[in-house]
């Protein structure tokens, strides 16, 4: 990589989804050339359509398509492009793949090869976060299974047995009082091993309850980083986050100061160069401890935008060209609060069973200082071959009580027509009076109780709103597809309301 800043031409995207269509809008304005992937799943989908330039990349499974790094490779030279965006997922945390480019001479929008690797150990993370002077939770890493009982009683209970190789919450289990924690071991490993390829296991205390915080970083080649305030990811199931703000309404400038410093202190010990994000567990008493560290872009990252003002994609673009850090955001300051929803095709009442299928309509609202990113563009299929995540929503108001409102009135006027989706679970979940008063922790969407078995509740649809969709349909001369068409009652007939899983479904704030 040359140490003269170059100007991108054409870029490719090596990803799909709402994703790749947030960073083409931001190439567009840059006026650089888009090279699009499409697996078979996707040949029509809204970011093969924005691209100038489309690359079929394979089969509709990501194994054989998106996470296929010849392919990718190979679409980038024929396409002549000189720079690869991983967007998030798929091969944006590979420093395999960061490596390769490097060796084809192709820039990767990211960090080096040596960063993602070093970041990508939790077990090699701890110890850079610790040389750095960043607390971390109390703990020991890649015990054996012989020394598995004096580690927890050196750590305590209650404890956290969590994969070195790992991320997303894959193979962590949480050993209490009483609990075996050589069997609790066992399982851990089996899972790490299926998933990552590596059973080593870290030992850490289990800090309960706790709020997920994070610290957006940026830093180029010459020594330039910043960090862009924090931002609130504890409402959380199963390890995914599914609402996240910016700022935290709990964390005090003083604790924010430390952990910007702290986040800094980490960029600089590894060298980083990019778009990072430095992940915390905040404490009941307000200590905090190094969770992992990101380094991509996050999905989340609407909210810093909003607050802070900035084009995060342009700036990895500047960072990747070898500029320095933008003004934009050496001067960047925060402003009001901003909150972000992830919007899935699942369902809720059915334990979050994901719910792919085609969508016909849908309907989002015109408002100030709304941002709805999607994977869609009116209608269009989601696929069941990838995550079931098809939109966020993401509203700033002066004040976090604002933007909340805000979210609430859009979710609200948000339908999708022909999937079931969390949209109306969305709506419940940030009008309850606990989520007014931040009162929630990494845990609270997980627990079994009224205030959470609340946000499940049932709705019918009217048999008035099923025949306006119909009309609705003739109205706009949108048929649905024949192959869309299920049960024995349809008939063959385009318009009949069994579809999708036998029935038409609107989900006007569910």
């Amino acid at each position: 990589m040359s140490a003269e800043p170059v100007r991108f031409k054409r870029v490719l995207i090596a990803n799909r989804g709402e994703i790749a269509v947030r960073i083409i809008r931001t190439l567009r304005q840059l006026g650089i050339e888009v090279v699009a992937l499409a697996s078979d799943a996707d040949t029509e989908a809204q970011h093969v359509r924005l691209a100038d330039k489309v690359v079929n990349i394979g089969p509709a499974p990501a194994i054989s398509s998106y996470l296929d790094m010849d392919k990718v490779l190979l679409a980038a030279k024929e396409t002549q492009c000189c720079a690869i965006h991983p967007g998030y997922g798929f091969l944006a945390e590979n420093a395999d793949f960061a490596a390769r480019c490097q060796d084809e001479g192709i820039v990767f929008v990211g960090p080096r090869a040596e960063s993602i690797l070093a970041m990508g150990d939790k077990a090699r993370a701890r110890d850079l976060a610790m040389a750095a002077g960043v607390p971390v939770v109390p703990g020991k890493n890649d015990v054996s299974a012989e020394d598995l009982e004096a580690a927890a009683v050196e750590v305590g209970r209650p404890l956290l047995l969590k994969p070195s190789a790992g991320g997303g919450g894959k193979g962590m289990v949480i050993v209490r009082e009483g609990d075996d924690v050589a069997a609790a071991a066992v399982a851990a490993r089996r899972v790490a091993k299926a998933a990552f390829g590596d059973d080593r296991l870290i030992v850490e205390r289990f800090v309960h309850p706790a709020r997920h915080v994070e610290i957006q970083v940026f830093a180029d080649r010459h020594g330039g980083a910043v960090a862009l305030g924090e931002r609130e990811c504890s409402l959380q199931r199963r390890h995914q986050k599914v609402v996240e703000e910016c700022p935290s309404p709990v964390l005090s400038q003083e604790v924010r100061g430390r952990m910007e410093e702290a986040s800094l202190s980490l960029v600089k010990q590894v060298g980083y160069e990019g778009a990072g994000t430095v992940e915390f567990l905040l404490g009941p008493d307000d200590a905090f401890y190094f969770l992992e560290m990101n380094t991509r872009l996050q999905v989340e990252h609407p909210v810093t935008e909003l607050v802070y003002g900035v084009d995060l994609v342009a700036a990895q673009i500047a960072v990747a060209e070898g500029q320095p850090l933008p003004e934009s955001l050496r001067e960047a300051s925060p402003r009001g609060h901003a909150l972000e929803v992830r919007i899935y095709a699942e369902d809720p009442d059915a334990n979050y069973l994901p719910t792919p299928g085609f969508v016909y309509d849908l309907k989002v609202p015109f408002m100030p200082d709304l941002r709805f990113d999607c994977a869609l563009d009116g209608s269009g299929d989601v696929s069941a071959e990838y995550d079931p995540m098809i939109a966020k929503l993401t509203a700033w108001g002066a004040t976090r009580e604002a933007a909340r409102q805000k979210i609430v009135t859009a979710l609200a006027e948000t339908a999708f027509l022909g999937i079931k989706t969390n949209v109306g679970f969305l709506k419940r979940l940030c009008s309850t009076s606990w989520f007014k008063k931040a009162a929630f922790h990494t845990a609270t969407l997980d627990e079994k109780d009224d205030k959470t078995k609340a946000l499940l509740t049932s709705e019918t649809i009217p048999e008035e709103v099923l025949a306006a969709m119909a009309w609705a349909f003739l109205a706009k001369g949108r048929g649905a597809r024949p192959s869309d068409v299920t049960g024995a009652e349809s008939d063959g007939d385009v318009f009949s309301p069994f579809l999708n899983a036998g029935h038409w479904r609107l989900l006007e704030g569910e």
